[in-house]
């Protein structure tokens, strides 16, 4: 296995942005995207990272882009590390797999959020009052039930902390109507797609969340990444049952693993055992596969 690469160390070149997985290069008229293998937990960048995770975060974004692109324009230029810009020729080896060259946006400042299953803070909004992000949904659904149609519930995109759910009609009044109601169409859309595909492959797309920009012409693109594991709820259709808090393909396992240690949840965080790491590795190595029928390699 191979190590971890938590930290980028290029000479001369700084990131623009650096995120709790992702650093932003700026590339000239593009930006680079480079995904770590740094994983968080209750908002804190763990110690330890998960070898191959920032692989299979930028080839499966690269996977859906083009999968999805008949729907939307997105982002992406180039994942040929071949055609990065010659400042970055010398660090081909680390870029390779794990980045990508991508136009740059005017990005709105809200996470769009498709939800076809109740869970996590839908769940939570659900039981208190009946309601996700003000859509009023019938009684009686169990947590993790599939829900009767697809719900689009938007939330603000917090630099730190938590997101926040907001409504329809708020997301109106941050970016307008017009903008709104085509985000809120895309991301139903792409929805829709991903989570028929996913099906076909025994996997349950219960929730997922897209950003959108505009670019040059003022045209809406898809970007930053694309229904990864870090972005998207995966449940193995064959241990899924309705009521109970199903299996994921994602960090649930260093989540899991984190509310058994008497860690307050405020930074440092501690360290991941080597059982953790690799059983977690193997939980994003799986669902790539899965979900595209191809194998990273090292």
């Amino acid at each position: 296995m191979s190590e971890a690469l938590t930290r980028l160390d290029f000479p001369n070149l700084s990131p623009v942005r650096s995120g709790k997985v992702r650093e932003v290069y700026d590339a000239g008229e593009h930006y680079l995207l480079v995904a770590t293998d740094r994983i968080s937990a209750f908002d804190c960048v763990l110690p330890t990272g998960i070898p191959d995770k920032g692989r299979v975060l930028n080839s499966l974004s690269a996977w859906w882009f083009q999968k999805l692109q008949h729907l939307t324009p997105h982002h992406v230029v180039s994942v040929n590390v071949d055609d990065f810009p010659a400042s970055f020729a010398a660090y081909r080896d680390v870029l390779k797999d794990r980045s990508m060259l991508v136009k740059k946006t005017k990005v709105f400042p809200v996470e769009c959020v498709a939800r076809g299953h109740l869970i996590g803070s839908g769940w939570k909004e659900y039981t208190a009052t009946g309601e996700v992000c003000g859509i009023p949904l019938r009684p009686g659904y169990r947590l993790a039930e599939r829900l009767d149609e697809p719900i689009f519930t938007p939330s603000t995109k917090a630099e730190s902390g938590h997101d926040e759910n907001i409504t329809f009609a708020q997301l109106c009044d941050r970016i307008g109507k017009r903008e709104a109601i085509d985000l809120r169409d895309l991301t139903l859309r792409l929805y829709g797609e991903a989570m028929v595909h996913a099906a076909r492959r025994g996997i349950i797309l219960a929730d997922t969340k897209f950003e959108f920009g505009l670019d040059d012409r003022g045209t809406i693109i898809w970007i930053d990444e694309a229904l990864t594991p870090d972005s998207s709820r995966y449940w193995p259709v064959a241990r899924y049952l309705p009521g109970d808090s199903p299996t994921s393909f994602d960090k649930q396992f260093v989540r899991d693993y984190l509310e058994g240690l008497p860690w307050n949840k405020q930074p440092p965080a501690p360290a991941l055992p080597p059982e953790v790491i690799e059983k977690t590795r193997e939980k994003y190595l799986e669902v790539f596969h899965l979900l595209t029928g191809r194998r990273l390699h090292g």
